[in-house]
């Protein structure tokens, strides 16, 4: 092989390579600090806790609805545990009235809410998305897959 197609094959491996990793933008974090309220505050304080399906605590981990009702437990206010109960016991609101604190939830295994994070600001939440992320972590309401699964918003 000679030089030049050496490094034409290793610069189109890398190309793929790079691609593959930013094609897997639904679990990308998006570091976010700061908000005006205390609860969102106070979930962003627990970015990269551990997932754990069925968990709602630091120490062990959360899954998405254990995550949630532990924030706003933490504020005093009291939530259903499960996704489909804080979305069909909740107040809804539309998605262009969401504002920082709100709930928005997701079909992402056939049942219309299936997943359920906390709105952030500027088109961000803050969720437990899965075992394969392994932690609390915020993401872009803009992203494709976020998008295609959004359903919608809600208020406690």
């Amino acid at each position: 092989m000679n030089t030049s197609t050496y490094f034409s094959t290793s610069f189109v491996l890398i190309v793929l390579l790079l691609s593959g990793c930013a094609s897997d933008s639904e679990v990308a974090p998006i570091n976010y600090q700061q908000s005006d309220s205390p609860v969102v505050n106070y979930a962003l304080s627990l970015q990269g806790a551990p997932y754990h399906y069925g968990s709602d605590n630091p120490q062990d981990g959360f899954d998405c609805s254990g995550f949630v009702h532990h924030v706003y437990q933490q504020q005093g206010i009291s939530l259903p545990r499960t996704t489909e109960d804080m979305a069909t016991q909740l107040t809804p609101v539309e998605k262009e009235a969401i504002h920082s604190g709100d709930l928005v939830f997701f079909d992402t295994n056939g049942k219309t809410f299936s997943h359920v994070g906390l709105y952030v600001n500027n088109d961000q939440f803050i969720h437990a998305p899965s075992q394969r992320t392994g932690k609390v972590l915020v993401s872009s309401l803009k992203n494709d897959y976020w998008q295609q699964h959004f359903v919608g918003v809600r208020r406690p």
